[in-house]
């Protein structure tokens, strides 16, 4: 072990001329300035003009109240709503759209339930120039329910309605009856029940259609500026570094060549 500890102090000092020192990284650096200089404007620049170049996104709201049969229990429940939207009322929607335009829809429709309530918000991120593609889509979509919900709606007071013409025919027959008393109390109490669920039953009700945001919602120029300015500063010192290492090589290969 000491003979090992001698060779190494009383020996040659390791040799590190190929290791990179920060000076060499600097000098390189500033050797392919240009290269930087240029690549850098370059995608600051087009960052800039990405910016100024897209259009501003507006959000399109529309707001519904499905169907209820009281204050608390609904025709349909909003889950099932929106995924009968979004499996199959929205791509209809796209699809038509698609047969007419040739292209498919140039935005999204998002849906959603507030907790605890039977809304459901339709929601797009559009510009200015698809509004009315964006009006034309919510209200398709809220005919659809609509039309679907007052349907459940209609067949829901025919059943009430059947309901409560039977405990009447049954009441008829009973007030021929003696000691039918309770019987009779019993079936005027459950036609009352079934005609105040009768006159809570509602329908669809829209409350909002594509109502356009006061402010944009994209483009972010700002973030998009400060993402050029980043990305420029990478990619430019990478290529930089990429330009001497592909000069270093001509160089070797010349030398080589000529030996």
């Amino acid at each position: 072990m000491n003979d090992t500890q001698n060779t190494t102090l009383g020996g040659q000092r390791p040799d590190y001329s190929d290791e990179i020192s920060l000076v060499d990284l600097v000098t390189t650096f500033i050797r392919r300035r240009r290269v930087f200089y240029v690549v850098f404007i370059t995608v600051t620049l087009g960052g800039l003009v990405y910016a100024l170049w897209v259009p501003d996104k507006f959000e399109y709201a529309s707001l519904i109240q499905i169907a209820q049969k009281d204050s608390e229990a609904f025709v349909q429940p909003p889950e099932t709503t929106i995924a009968t939207l979004e499996s199959r009322w929205l791509p209809e929607v796209q699809t038509i759209y698609r047969e007419k335009h040739g292209r498919k829809l140039p935005f999204d429709v998002s849906f959603n339930n507030p907790e605890s309530t039977g809304l459901i918000r339709f929601s797009s991120s559009a510009t200015k120039d698809d509004g009315e593609a964006v009006s034309a889509a919510h209200s398709a979509l809220i005919k659809s329910v609509k039309g679907h919900q007052d349907d459940l709606v209609e067949g829901e007071q025919e059943s009430l309605k059947r309901q409560i013409e039977s405990l009447e025919s049954a009441i008829d027959t009973l007030k021929g009856e003696k000691d039918a008393g309770e019987a009779i109390a019993g079936a005027i109490e459950r036609r009352s029940r079934l005609e105040g669920e009768l006159e809570g039953l509602h329908g669809v009700e829209v409350l909002v259609t594509s109502r356009q945001s006061a402010e944009k919602i994209a483009p972010k120029r700002s973030l998009i500026m400060v993402l050029a300015v980043l990305l420029g500063g990478m990619l430019g010192i990478f290529v930089a570094f990429m330009s001497e290492f592909s000069a270093t090589v001509r160089e070797h290969l010349a030398s080589a060549r000529a030996d």
